[in-house]
């Protein structure tokens, strides 16, 4: 399993990249010890394991719904007006994102809440009741009939964001981290061995981490490899994490 995690500490960026062999819940299990707080994922059930033993939040990634009904709308020899219908609501939410990040700056946690619960919260109703309708319609085995199961089996994850005003709708800056790492594997293929796995991830952490704290990747390594080996504390490596460095690196450019 290749685990792309995201979090946020307040004020930083951390991008971190794990690999394991397994596919099972104990992998995010595992990796999320310790931690506290919202997991956006999509509806792969190994996640569970993880939310259940640390008593997590889950919540759902509309960019995977959304995936799910335009593949049911393309397989049709003429598209299908129904999965229209629910990508047109999922457009509205987004649409509703886009102006809240428009205003990120000026407007407030408990405002983007209510924005949420005044507009979009309607949209998912609507939404909601025209799924459950047209689950007694379309035949399960369809792709349409796929997209709305699971759809409904991820609706409770899907509606957090309602309520907390720090989940987006979807996780796809931690899909976007993972991508460069998915594609540039099919040129590593002679990297197989686990050992060599974990050091391109950790390798991958450091360079995302630094890109999304703003940081040149080559000048944050230069700068990193340069201090290690004169790392001899805890206090020496928390120094050089991506957004201690970043006024030091951005005064040298």
């Amino acid at each position: 399993m290749d685990v792309g995690a995201r979090r946020r500490p307040p004020g930083k960026r951390l991008v971190l990249y794990d690999y394991d062999a397994s596919r099972s819940g104990q992998v995010p299990k595992r990796l999320l010890e310790g931690f506290g707080g919202v997991l956006l994922t999509d509806g792969y059930e190994a996640y569970k394991a993880a939310v259940d033993a640390h008593s997590l939040t889950h919540a759902g990634c509309w960019a995977h719904v959304r995936r799910k009904f335009e593949e049911a709308r393309k397989v049709q020899a003429q598209p299908d007006s129904r999965a229209r219908v629910a990508l047109d609501h999922i457009g509205q939410l987004y649409a509703i994102e886009r102006h809240l990040r428009e205003r990120a700056e000026s407007i407030s946690g408990d405002e983007r809440l209510r924005i949420r619960q005044a507009r979009s919260n309607p949209i998912l109703d609507e939404l909601h009741g025209w799924l459950k309708r047209m689950s007694a319609e379309v035949l399960p085995q369809s792709a349409m009939g796929k997209a709305i199961a699971y759809a409904l089996s991820q609706w409770s994850k899907l509606t957090v964001f309602l309520d907390r005003a720090d989940v987006p709708l979807d996780n796809n800056r931690c899909e976007n981290a993972i991508r460069p790492f998915v594609i540039g594997r099919k040129n590593w293929l002679f990297s197989d061995t686990p050992a060599g796995a974990r050091a391109s991830a950790n390798l991958y952490s450091l360079i995302e981490t630094a890109k999304a704290n703003g940081i040149e990747p080559h000048a944050y390594l230069t700068s990193l490899y340069t201090q290690l080996p004169r790392a001899t504390c805890l206090e020496h490596f928390e120094a050089m994490l991506p957004w201690n460095v970043k006024a030091e690196l951005t005064a040298s450019r």
